[in-house]
């Protein structure tokens, strides 16, 4: 029992001077640290006749650990066989000491300040709430037939121009106004007519306002304000009366009532639907001479010795762009007005053909109704109007 007092006493002090601080450790004490084990190698250099070349630490390990093996066996944990067979023991570290290789590393050099930032203006800008747009074209039609053509017919020359601005304004909130200002004037020349050399075939002055509060999704509550006249003098053919003249007539119409936005076709038709049940409308002719016996205001559903024609009723705008194709667009504007003792309907067509980027044709088709009008024996109160027409054209 000393023995192995002394053997442990001995392996304690081998730990702490293992323990002390030295330039290398040596791989030899793991014995001292691992789970007791028997090694062979231990109890063949006890056994041994030859004395081993080994130094003092490992006679002293190897004697100490003999001393356990011999008194108490039953410390013995595991052998040496079962432990290379649960893994290779690593015989550089048995073998040859384990240097403790520290190196100094270099100062680090201190973190840059981090720069900073720049003050940074903010500017805002004011939302555009006006959007403006327009356009124009300038179109010639021209038709030769001889003398002797077989049916019959006259040559004849005519050229249209017509300018559209529209200055609109949104809040992207409630409110809208629109505005369009729609400008057309052409001639025509005539052989057979030695009265006129130039007579106008199509003549208009025409101003839509309007201004709108959203009640729903494309709803709006609208009063509209529509109003148009001409240019020049209307005449017809061999006839030295006027029929028509700047300010004779001159239709104002002012409507309370709802404006419906219209977006369909995946918005190639778009444009705006305007029912207005309380409507106002004022006809103005500033001509007043009689024209033959007939009154030349009465001509336009005014009394004669009058100038004017007030009356309320309902009125209907409809006006819708739809763009069929790359090449092909139909503008289409729809006017009601009835004051239920008369009634006035008009409703324009305009097919574009666009041949490139600055050539289109147009088609131009307009019916209408007036039974304030004088009775035609052929059409009634039906009037109608058309032409087609190639030339210049510019969007912008």
């Amino acid at each position: 029992m000393n023995k192995i007092i002394l053997s442990l006493a001995a392996l304690f002090a081998l730990s702490a001077s293992a323990a002390q601080p030295t330039d290398s450790v040596n791989g030899q004490y793991y014995k001292l640290f691992a789970p007791l084990t028997f090694y062979h190698g231990v109890v063949a250099n006890q056994l041994s006749l030859n004395d081993a070349d080994t130094d003092d630490t490992s006679e002293a390990i190897d004697g100490a650990l003999m001393n356990v093996y011999l008194n108490r066996p039953d410390l013995v944990q595991v052998t040496e066989t079962e432990q290379e067979q649960s893994g290779t023991l690593r015989q550089d570290i048995i073998e040859q000491p384990v240097l403790q290789q520290a190196t100094m590393v270099e100062q680090a050099l201190p973190m840059p300040d981090e720069p900073q930032a720049d003050p940074v203006e903010v500017a805002v800008e004011k939302p555009k709430f006006w959007t403006h747009k327009g356009d124009g074209y300038l179109q010639f039609m021209q038709n030769y037939v001889s003398g002797n053509w077989y049916k019959g017919g006259e040559s004849n020359y005519a050229a249209v121009g017509s300018l559209t601005l529209e200055a609109n304004y949104d809040n992207k909130s409630k409110w809208k106004w629109d505005n369009k200002l729609e400008m057309k004037l052409g001639f025509q020349t005539s052989r057979s007519d030695s009265l006129h050399k130039f007579k106008a075939n199509e003549d208009l002055l025409r101003l839509t306002s309007k201004v709108g509060l959203q009640a729903a999704k494309r709803w709006y509550y609208t009063l509209q304000v529509l109003a148009y006249t001409q240019f020049s003098r209307g005449f017809k053919s061999n006839d030295v009366n006027t029929y028509s003249d700047f300010l004779s007539p001159l239709n104002v119409s002012i409507g309370l009532g709802m404006d419906y936005k219209v977006e369909a076709f995946d918005k190639k038709l778009t444009g705006t639907i305007n029912i207005s049940p309380l409507a106002f409308n004022y006809r103005y002719v500033d001509r007043s001479w009689f024209n033959g016996d007939q009154w030349f205001p009465s001509r336009y559903g005014i009394d004669e010795g009058k100038h004017h024609l007030s009356d309320f009723g309902s009125q209907l705008t409809a006006t819708l762009e739809w763009k069929m194709n790359d090449v092909l667009t139909w503008k289409t504007r729809l006017y009601g007005f009835t004051s239920y003792h008369r009634a006035e309907l008009e409703w324009e067509n305009t097919f574009t053909l666009k041949v490139s980027k600055y050539i289109s044709a147009n088609l131009f088709l307009f019916p209408r109704f007036d039974d304030s009008n004088t009775w035609d024996e052929d059409l009634g109160y039906w009037q109608f109007k058309e032409y087609s027409s190639l030339g210049f054209s510019y969007n912008f």
